[in-house]
């Protein structure tokens, strides 16, 4: 099935979908029409934001609700719609040997490196000369652009649910930094950087020390944002100088800095 005929059969009632001997011919070509990146959980829209394809996501969940968990090789044990990903030498991906996983319904760009040991989840997108590092996450419909460095331990969450919300979005050209995580869909912009410790969800706000502003949900492009403190309200907390930890943008990143150079000034 071509793109256009998918969304046409999985816009159906799901009852329908369930029913219909067809489903499991479409399944196969939702993971390969995933795979070759001709459709995406949520893709760029003509203004410069982001759309949420929901009939895309919902066929990922009909997939895992119309199945059922059975062994895998090498002991594993999970739901057989989406089972190990395997490459060939054309498709252009370095995956290093030490434990790596890729789900079925994945898009890998040509010139990706994946280091070991690290996962990425069904439905996700990751863009041209990326590089997920060890222990790294790309979590469920998470879409990560090209020359995207994610760094040892950096956890991209997963919003496969409700199938409305927006995923985890990182643009081009950013960096992420070492036990960084990123949630409940949060919008990277392109060539923003995160210091290593940033923790990014939903309601997390953003400290714009350049701007003299907050942001909630979205990351600036170009910004470069480390973990600080605010003070915790209360008369305990100011007794005892508590304080809780804050998401600060300390600087922007202009033409003539690269991602390290623009951490480096920044942390100084």
């Amino acid at each position: 099935m071509k793109p256009r005929a998918l969304l046409d059969f999985y816009s159906r009632d799901a009852s329908a979908l369930a029913n219909d001997p067809r489903t499991p011919v479409a399944h196969e070509a939702l993971l390969r029409a995933l795979e070759r990146g001709e459709i995406r959980a949520a893709e760029p829209d003509e203004e410069g934001g982001w759309r949420v394809n929901t009939w895309v996501k919902e066929a990922i969940l009909l997939g895992f609700r119309r199945t059922s968990v059975m062994p895998m090789e090498r002991g594993f044990f999970d739901k057989t719609a989406y089972p190990p990903r395997a490459f060939t030498l054309g498709d252009g991906v370095r995956v290093v040997p030490g434990g790596t996983a890729v789900r079925r319904g994945a898009y890998i760009a040509s010139g990706v490196v994946i280091m070991p040991p690290a996962y990425v989840n069904v439905g996700a997108y990751v863009g041209t000369g990326t590089l997920v590092d060890s222990h790294a996450l790309v979590g469920s419909c998470a879409q990560i652009g090209a020359r995207v460095h994610l760094s040892a331990g950096a956890q991209i969450g997963g919003v496969l649910e409700p199938a409305g919300a927006r995923p985890v979005i990182i643009e081009d050209d950013c960096f992420v930094g070492g036990l960084v995580g990123v949630f409940e869909g949060v919008h990277v912009r392109r060539r923003a950087v995160l210091a290593a410790g940033v923790v990014l969800s939903a309601s997390t706000r953003i400290h714009d020390l350049v701007s003299g502003c907050d942001h909630v949900g979205e990351v600036p492009a170009d910004a470069v944002v480390v973990p600080g403190t605010r003070p915790a309200s209360g008369v305990y907390a100011s007794k005892l100088g508590l304080g809780v930890n804050a998401a600060l943008i300390v600087k922007y990143r202009d033409s003539r800095t690269d991602a390290a150079t623009a951490l480096e000034d920044a942390l100084r």
